[in-house]
């Protein structure tokens, strides 16, 4: 079995794919800010040459929409290199050359980063998780009225189902581009908005509102989309049903 790195392996998506890559025999070493003994902040890079020394695969899921993302890539490429590191495996999203969105450029940048970069590699693009619908909802519904971007659709996937993804690819040997990952459903923002009512027990009104600029037009274009791989099988629905089940036990 292979040793394998995973950056933000303490996160919503790191952490399900340390425990899949643990539970398929691999040797894990969790990377995060504050995880020893591997707490390295990829901005700055110290401790990361020791952190990546010996490994076979390193697993990127870090990323923080507040920025940084680049640097950390060149830090975390930059010892790849040096310690020899044959396989860089990244988790991306689905439209991040479509909608112009300041988050989204910087992903594409490190996917550019990483292709040109030397070490084998393979990059993964995923539809956006149920967790971030659900926190979108649940700050839509502080209000009496639920203000939602009309005319746009989502395919929200479930985050477990992409960690399955990932620790196959980190399993297999680099592969570059592979297919996208999208949700088993195409839904508009209001239609989600009334599953997440009906699930959580709430009366709001749902008021769809129509935005400006170039990316509210490329996200209703369908720029968060990838409906002809749908391969997602969880719902949104389902995935509030199990939330609520847990919750309650």
């Amino acid at each position: 079995m292979s040793t394998m790195l995973v950056t933000g392996g303490t996160g919503t998506l790191g952490r399900l794919v340390t425990e899949r890559l643990r539970a398929d025999g691999h040797e894990v070493r969790v990377l995060s800010r504050h995880t020893q003994p591997y707490a390295v902040d990829l901005r700055e890079g110290t401790g990361l040459d020791a952190a990546v020394t010996g490994v076979d695969v390193i697993v990127h899921c870090a990323s923080s929409p507040t920025g940084g993302d680049d640097r950390a890539a060149r830090n975390l490429i930059a010892a790849a290199e040096k310690a020899g590191v044959p396989h860089l495996v990244y988790i991306s999203i689905v439209g991040i050359d479509r909608v112009p969105m300041g988050y989204y450029k910087t992903k594409l940048a490190v996917e550019r980063l990483i292709e040109e970069s030397g070490l084998g590699w393979t990059v993964l693009r995923a539809t956006q998780f149920h967790d971030l619908v659900l926190r979108i909802m649940e700050a839509s519904a502080k209000l009496p009225v639920m203000l939602l971007p009309g005319g746009v659709s989502d395919q929200p996937i479930e985050v477990g189902e992409v960690a399955d993804r990932l620790a196959q690819l980190a399993a297999a040997p680099p592969a570059g581009r592979v297919e996208d990952m999208g949700g088993p459903e195409v839904r508009t923002f209001p239609d989600l908005a009334r599953a997440y009512l009906r699930a959580s027990g709430k009366r709001r009104r749902v008021l769809p509102v129509r935005l400006a600029g170039r990316t509210y037009r490329a996200a209703r274009d369908g720029g968060l989309l990838a409906p002809d791989q749908a391969v997602g099988k969880r719902t949104f629905e389902e995935y509030l049903a199990v939330r609520s089940g847990a919750a309650r036990r």
